[in-house]
């Protein structure tokens, strides 16, 4: 399921990231990487804030979408 739908505060593991070559790479800078643990803080709209690797980031509800946990 995309992230878009996953819980608030529930910790799931990224199965696959989508999107075009440079989208994934952007978002593996920011530390979304398959296997890696995220946790949704808070959905606004379908924006996301999450958790990744000790850091809150937020997340546009398209990039989110791309991202399958």
């Amino acid at each position: 399921m995309p992230l878009t739908l996953a819980k608030v505060g529930e910790e799931n593991i990224i199965r696959k990231i989508g999107g075009k070559q440079e989208v994934r790479m952007h978002l593996e800078n920011l530390g979304f990487v398959v296997g890696g643990a995220v946790t949704v803080i808070n959905a606004i709209g379908g924006n996301v804030i999450v958790s990744v690797k000790d850091s809150r980031i937020a997340v546009s509800k398209e990039m989110a979408q791309k991202i399958m946990v």
